[in-house]
């Protein structure tokens, strides 16, 4: 029996390669086996691979040398970067191009670029009704990571352009439903009539082995993905059926939102704006019956709510 081939996973014990090394993890009679790469070997999500019996090595996105030691003799390696831990766009491209070399070098033969959108397309900077964030972005978090794209081209390692979309985990850490003055749950986003696609992040990890799995089938391509496409209504429906009372959805302007004075409120006001006003090609591009030949486990909505209900559940 020939040798399994490893897979270096960046943010294994984060939300995306977190789900990709449990997704190997499932399938012990599969072609691969895990590198789990992280910052802290000695951080309890850490030991809990170890536990597992995951080989778990430090590395670090601002050490090149570092990552290319966690490459070296890996078949494949997912790169995820977390623009929330900077903030800052420079920083998560000089991410991505530390990647892109360290994995050149390493000579790793498949790469999954976790990626997003530039979603300048639609919301060009030039357009005065959406403020221009950190110098030359309309949403740094996604515009940042599509620049990122060149380096892996350019870099010439083999690689594959993952596209997730929101996570619905997101909806357990405030932008769920909430209890209104009169009692009533409220389900608020600054989404109008849009459809809104979302994935349950275990399953972004699920579908990036699946396109390892795939051999060099999708070198070359963008994959984008995501678990359904629903409208606010559509979402607002499944909480009430779950919460087991009514839930009304009352849709904010981005302008509304974005005066709200939220946290990174700007950034998250100009996202909803481009998932309206770039529906057609971002739905699109998120072919389900795609995504679930590479990840047939793939959840809908309401199959994940009914997993997580206690999480999204208000006071």
């Amino acid at each position: 029996m020939s040798a399994k081939k490893i897979i270096s996973v960046l943010g294994s014990t984060g939300a995306q390669g977190g789900g990709l090394v449990r997704a190997i993890l499932d399938d012990p009679d599969g072609p691969f086996v895990p590198r789990a790469v992280t910052r802290n070997a000695g951080s309890a999500n850490a030991r809990a691979l170890v536990e597992l019996g995951v080989d778990v090595v430090e590395a670090s996105l601002e050490d090149e040398d570092s990552l290319r030691a966690a490459f070296e003799g890996a078949h494949g390696a997912y790169v995820v970067t977390n623009f929330w831990e900077s903030m800052s766009a420079d920083v998560e491209l000089a991410q991505a191009a530390t990647a892109a070399r360290a994995a050149k070098a390493a000579g790793v033969a498949h790469v999954i670029w976790s990626t997003l959108e530039d979603t300048r397309e639609v919301l060009p900077v030039s357009d005065q009704r959406v403020p221009v964030l950190q110098g030359r972005y309309s949403v740094p978090h996604f515009d940042a990571k599509a620049d990122a794209d060149a380096f892996f081209r350019d870099s010439g390692v083999p690689a594959t352009f993952l596209r997730p979309t929101f996570y619905w985990e997101g909806f357990a850490q405030g932008t769920g439903p909430q209890r209104g003055e009169d009692g009533r749950l409220v389900f608020t986003l600054p989404l109008g009539e849009a459809r809104l696609s979302g994935i349950a992040v275990e399953d972004i990890g699920r579908t990036a082995y699946g396109v390892f799995a795939a051999g060099d089938e999708y070198v070359g391509t963008t994959v984008s993905i995501a678990g359904e496409h629903l409208t606010g209504a559509q979402y607002a429906a499944a909480f009430a059926d779950a919460l087991g009372e009514p839930v009304d959805y009352r849709p904010l302007t981005p302008d509304q939102f974005r005066s709200l004075g939220l946290p990174a409120g700007d950034e998250f006001g100009n996202m909803f704006q481009f998932y309206v006003e770039g529906e057609y090609d971002f739905v699109g591009a998120r072919d389900l019956d795609l995504v679930r030949t590479l990840n047939p486990r793939l959840q809908t909505f309401r199959s994940w709510l009914a997993e997580h209900v206690e999480t999204v559940r208000p006071a």
